[in-house]
């Protein structure tokens, strides 16, 4: 269980030179998804069991931060009437763009402690999302992250096979690799990988052609190419040293970005004298027989807790987490 959760494992510290947290962003920035234009798209204020949470009272929101501009904001995107924003608990996130320009937003979701995807249009005019639809299927029990396939398709992970708290636990306790890849059309909803110990985050190579899951307890990557029928199999593994989150993918150099979790008992345990860490990996030439790994960024805790998510854009860099601020650098 320890060695599942990394304990104890400390790393030393890697500083970027032009990086400031972004106003506004108090409670977590858990996953970002940034658009060719260079539109960002920022989750805040989950709630997940047995994690912390700064405003355990507050609903959770939507950011966005335009990287074109000098100095970049994070401004909290309006959500359309009907939509129950009480309960709303966002979690990871994906944007697919249409033919005709139009932008969806997927948003994994946990009202009243469930699972579902949200699907939105972003209307960039006046800031806001179009609530379109609530996505529940019996395979989606416990949604971490989604990659949109098309305007009402996705590839979800599940982190745990049961939905349960305690169940939950006792499941990444005994280490049962239960987890599972699932994809949803309004056609067809079928599991397309399986056998993960807790399947995190997903990502698509920029040719469309492979598939990454990160297993956030087995310490790695996994590449998995993508079939007509839409199934995955199986082509690599990349092992690594740290709790892997969320994956971005850097659309002109196909290269790797992650949030990660050095020790995920710090996580867990949320200890003010003892702050979850924040490491900031980048894959390069994930396909090759020797991919490049490179440690960006790490910290103690003493600036960012706990990150979950890296994504670039034109030599600019946010970094998200969990729980707690976000980051944004030049690189």
């Amino acid at each position: 269980y320890r060695n599942r959760l990394n304990a104890s494992r400390e790393v030393a510290p890697v500083t970027l030179p032009n990086c400031q947290l972004i106003k506004g962003i108090e409670s977590g920035s858990e996953d970002i998804d940034i658009l060719p234009n260079g539109l960002a798209f920022i989750s805040s204020g989950l709630k997940y069991p047995g994690i912390k949470s700064l405003a355990p009272d507050k609903p959770g929101e939507i950011f966005l931060m335009d990287l074109k501009e000098a100095s970049p904001r994070a401004v909290e995107l309006r959500i359309s009437r009907g939509f129950d924003l009480a309960s709303f608990n966002p979690h990871g996130i994906s944007t697919y763009v249409d033919k005709d320009d139009t932008v969806y937003l997927f948003v994994v979701n946990h009202p009243y402690h469930k699972s579902t995807v949200e699907l939105f249009k972003f209307v960039e005019d006046d800031n806001s999302l179009v609530h379109l639809e609530t996505i529940q299927h019996d395979l989606l029990t416990s949604v971490n992250d989604v990659v949109a396939m098309g305007p009402d398709s996705f590839y979800a992970t599940n982190d745990h096979y049961f939905s349960d708290f305690i169940l939950m636990f006792v499941e990444m306790f005994l280490g049962l690799p239960w987890s599972n890849v699932v994809y949803y059309s309004p056609k067809e909803v079928k599991e397309v990988a399986a056998g993960f110990y807790s399947a995190n985050g997903i990502n698509i190579s920029p040719d469309r052609k492979y598939i990454y899951v990160a297993d956030v307890f087995d310490h790695n990557i996994h590449v998995m190419e993508k079939h007509a029928n839409w199934n995955l199999t199986h082509v690599k593994t990349l092992q690594l040293d740290t709790l892997v989150d969320n994956l971005s993918v850097d659309p002109h150099t196909g290269d790797i970005w992650t949030g990660c979790h050095p020790d995920g008992l710090k996580l867990f345990y949320h200890d003010p004298e003892n702050l979850p860490a924040s490491e900031v990996l980048l894959i390069q030439k994930i396909l090759s027989e020797q991919p490049a790994v490179t440690r960006v960024y790490a910290d103690n805790g003493s600036v960012l807790q706990g990150s979950s998510v890296a994504s670039v854009y034109e030599g600019k860099l946010l970094i998200g987490t969990v729980f707690h601020r976000a980051l944004y650098c030049e690189l």
